[in-house]
């Protein structure tokens, strides 16, 4: 397929920036296959037709390889782009967290809004006074200015094994689970003991707050790390 060079590519809008960030999540969640439309008319809540017409624009601007009822994958172009927006992203929220006093509860939105007018310097200064963070306030790694992203492979609450865990990262970040998560005091850098469970229970973790019990959904969605005993260590 024909691609665009980059001098020949329209400026990335903020409605662009959106997509291409959505069909990176999605391929995330769903490593080696194509992206369908519905599902990114799903992830945007909008039709499957305005998906459509919008995965054309983005094939003409070289930014995705679309294939009419296939569905789409990010260009080396696009997924460029879609980790410069992230970036943006993370350390924003960081920076509302860390720097402005806010709840890590109310930051998303907030930084939906300015991940697409922040400058590049404003960016800059930002990562600096942070001392160069590697993530965010609910452990998403934080793209480099180069575009690296670190990986990591976490089980969750849902899969650990029992014992003591580090919580890593949340990945459902609406305001109502972060809350609660802060009443728990299950959030990323704090420990965590996880009990024994059948198939069907909750997890039961305990935490400095008390003893806290998650369904399989909730508990699905926090990842940890095991903290080694210092008595076990060589």
């Amino acid at each position: 397929m024909f691609e665009r060079s980059p001098a020949e590519r329209p400026m990335p809008t903020s409605t662009i920036e959106d997509y291409l960030k959505a069909i990176y999540a999605e391929q995330l969640a769903r490593p080696g296959e194509r992206v369908t439309t519905g599902r990114i008319a799903e992830a945007l809540s909008v039709t499957p037709g305005t998906a459509t017409s919008m995965m054309k624009t983005l094939a003409n601007a070289g930014l995705v390889s679309y294939e009419p009822y296939g569905g789409v994958t990010l260009t080396g172009a696009g997924e460029a782009l879609a980790m410069r927006v992230l970036r943006r992203h993370r350390i924003v929220e960081l920076f509302l967290v860390e720097v402005l006093g806010m709840d890590w509860s109310e930051v998303h939105p907030e930084a939906e809004r300015l991940e697409h007018v922040v400058s590049e310097k404003m960016l800059e200064r930002m990562d600096a006074l942070l001392g160069r963070p590697t993530f965010d306030p609910h452990g998403d790694p934080i793209p480099t200015a180069r575009g690296d992203v670190a990986t990591t492979d976490h089980p969750s609450l849902l899969t650990c094994e029992p014992g003591r865990h580090r919580v890593a990262r949340v990945l459902d970040q609406s305001a109502d689970f972060l809350r609660r998560l802060d009443r728990c005091g299950v959030v990323p850098g704090e420990v965590a003991t996880v009990g024994a469970r059948d198939d069907d229970g909750p997890v039961v973790v305990e935490t400095t707050s008390g003893r806290h019990a998650f369904d399989r959904a909730a508990a699905a969605q926090i990842l940890v790390e095991p903290v080694q005993d210092p008595a076990t260590r060589s």
